[in-house]
């Protein structure tokens, strides 16, 4: 009679990011609406100059900038008193790079402006890249996994393990069934990047891992 053995492989790839997105909005507030709205529009349009130099240059992968948007609110001070009305104008700007030493020289210079805010930076990898890293995970997993089954095969004196069902970690049925491999997921570390400090120019490794569970049965030797 066969011996059921189950096992979990797992495999991570570590790769050098390709691509850093800057996320930073551009706004000022204070009593007089207009004044405000026009030292947003003007730093908005100072941003958007640079940005567009940058892609010019060939330093970006892409960028994309939301609307101004202005409102008005009265604030509250430690004593329970209602102040007088404040105005406040933002934009969101997103911009992606592939030159990331040219990102750290043009986020310490934005840092700089009172009207810039870097909400953060996230690295990340090209959708071709994500795509070769995460089948050498996927595959590094299935051979951890019957790297496994071997060495459990082997401390029972039995003979070569067979597969007789794969998934992703956590998805297997209760009970072992002999089908065919079933498609394999992966997980990736922090989306592939995850959220790093506005003051971190220097990203590690991103991390892409792989789990699998596995079933093989095994035969007396």
């Amino acid at each position: 009679m066969p011996t059921t053995i189950a096992v979990t492989g797992r495999a991570e790839e570590r790769v050098a990011p390709e691509l850093g997105v800057v996320t930073l909005s551009v706004g000022a507030q204070g009593a007089a609406r207009e004044e405000v709205t026009s030292r947003t529009a003007a730093a908005h349009e100072r941003l958007l100059r640079e940005i567009r130099g940058l892609e010019a240059s060939g330093a970006l992968d892409t960028w994309s900038a939301g609307q101004l948007r202005v409102w008005s609110y009265r604030p509250w001070n430690n004593e329970g008193r209602q102040l007088p009305v404040v105005h406040q104008a933002s934009a969101e700007v997103e911009v992606i790079f592939t030159d990331l030493a040219k990102l750290g020289e043009w986020v310490g210079d934005a840092a700089a402006s009172s009207e810039l805010a870097i909400s953060g930076i996230e690295w990340r990898l090209t959708d071709a890249t994500r795509r070769r890293v995460q089948e050498a995970a996927q595959r590094g997993a299935v051979v951890d996994a019957l790297a496994k089954a071997r060495v459990y095969a082997s401390a029972l004196g039995l003979g070569s393990p067979t597969p007789v069902e794969l998934a992703d970690h956590g998805m297997l049925s209760v009970q072992p069934m002999p089908v065919a491999p079933k498609a394999m997921m992966m997980r990736t570390a922090a989306d592939v990047g995850g959220g790093m400090p506005a003051t971190e120019f220097a990203p590690a490794q991103l991390v892409i891992e792989a789990s699998v569970d596995a079933r093989f049965t095994a035969e007396p030797a």
